[in-house]
C-alpha cells in the first residue's frame, strides 16, 4: 500500500507540473513565433557556412513541431534551394532542442543540467550539419515532395492586438497539449511504477555512476522505448531519483528524442538508407558524449 500511495502521489504531482510547464512554454513559444515571419525563418536557413548552421540550430530550437510537420518543412527548405548542411542542423535540432524538453530539464533537473544539455545538443546539431554537407550527404536525399503535414496549419492569420495574440497562443498550446497528452501520461505512469516499485539498488547497480557502460546502453534503450519526447522526461526523472546517473538519464533522453521510431520512419521516406544511418549514428554519438559530459561536470 505504501508503494501504491508513493506511485500515485508521484503520478499526480509530476502530471500537474508537466501540464503547467507544457502549456506555459508552448504558449510563450507560439507568442514569440507570431513576431517572427515564416519567411524570416526560411532566410535564416538559406545562409551558407557555419553561421548558417548556427541560425538553423536556433530555428530548430524555436519550432516545437512534431515529425509530421518537420519533415515537410525539411523538404520545403531543400526544394527551395536552402543549403543542405543548415537544413540537416535544423532536422536534428528540432526534436532535441524542443522548448518543451529544454523547459522540463531546467525545472525538473536544474539550470546547470539544462545549460549542459543545450550546449551539447546544439553543438552536435551544428557539427552534424557541417560534416554531412562536407561528406556530400545531399546526394542521398530522395526525389520526393510532401505537401503539408498532419500538424501543419500553414500560414495562419495572426491577430493584431496583443490580448488576441495571447489568447491565440494559449489556444494553440492547448491544442498541442491535447495531442501529446496520452504520451505524457504513459511516460508519467511508467515513471510512477519505477519510482514506487523498482528497488533502488537494482538501478544503482545497473545504471549508477559506477557503471561506465550505463551511458551507451541507455542511449540504445532510448530508441525503442520512447515514441514521443514528452514521455522521456518523467521516466528519466524517476530513474534519476532511484540512483541512475545523470549522464545515463541524459543519454536516454537524447537517444529517445532524437531517434524516436516515428521520426526515423518518416526520415526514411525522404532520405536514403545511408543518410538515415548517418543520422542515427550522430544522434547516438551526441547522446553518449552528452552523458559522459554530464557525469564529469555534475
Amino acid at each position: 500500500m505504501n508503494n501504491l500511495f508513493t506511485s500515485l502521489k508521484y503520478f499526480a504531482v509530476i502530471t500537474a507540473e508537466l501540464t503547467v510547464l507544457f502549456i506555459g512554454i508552448s504558449a510563450i513559444v507560439a507568442l514569440i513565433l507570431m513576431y517572427i515571419p515564416r519567411d524570416r525563418l526560411r532566410q535564416w536557413l538559406s545562409r551558407r557556412g557555419i553561421f548558417g548552421n548556427f541560425l538553423a540550430g536556433i530555428v530548430g530550437a524555436l519550432t516545437p513541431f512534431c515529425a509530421c510537420s518537420t519533415i515537410p518543412m525539411t523538404l520545403g527548405f531543400l526544394n527551395a534551394g536552402a543549403p543542405f548542411g543548415p537544413v540537416m542542423t535544423f532536422v536534428i535540432a528540432s526534436p532535441l532542442l524542443n522548448p518543451i524538453i529544454i523547459g522540463m530539464v531546467a525545472v525538473l533537473m536544474g539550470l546547470k543540467a539544462c545549460l549542459i544539455y543545450f550546449a551539447v545538443t546544439f553543438a552536435g546539431a551544428i557539427c552534424f550539419g557541417i560534416v554531412l554537407e562536407k561528406a556530400g550527404g545531399g546526394r542521398y536525399v530522395k526525389n520526393v515532395r510532401v505537401k503539408g503535414g498532419c500538424c501543419d496549419s500553414g500560414e495562419l492569420e495572426i491577430p493584431a492586438a496583443f490580448p488576441d495574440k495571447l489568447k491565440s497562443a494559449f489556444a494553440s498550446a492547448w491544442t498541442d497539449f491535447r495531442g501529446v497528452l496520452i504520451y505524457l501520461l504513459v511516460g508519467v505512469g511508467i515513471g510512477a511504477v519505477i519510482y514506487g516499485y523498482i528497488p533502488q539498488e537494482w538501478i544503482v547497480t545497473a545504471a549508477g555512476p559506477g557503471n561506465p557502460l550505463a551511458i551507451p546502453i541507455a542511449a540504445v534503450i532510448g530508441v525503442p522505448l520512447y515514441i514521443r519526447a514528452e514521455s522521456a522526461i518523467p521516466i528519466g526523472l524517476a530513474l534519476a531519483e532511484k540512483g541512475m546517473s545523470m549522464g545515463a538519464v541524459i543519454a536516454l533522453i537524447i537517444g529517445g528524442a532524437g531517434m524516436a521510431i516515428p521520426e526515423m520512419t518518416m526520415l526514411a521516406g525522404i532520405f536514403k538508407k545511408r543518410l538515415v544511418a548517418s543520422f542515427v549514428f550522430v544522434v547516438f554519438t551526441t547522446a553518449v558524449i552528452g552523458g559522459y559530459a554530464f557525469n564529469m561536470i555534475l
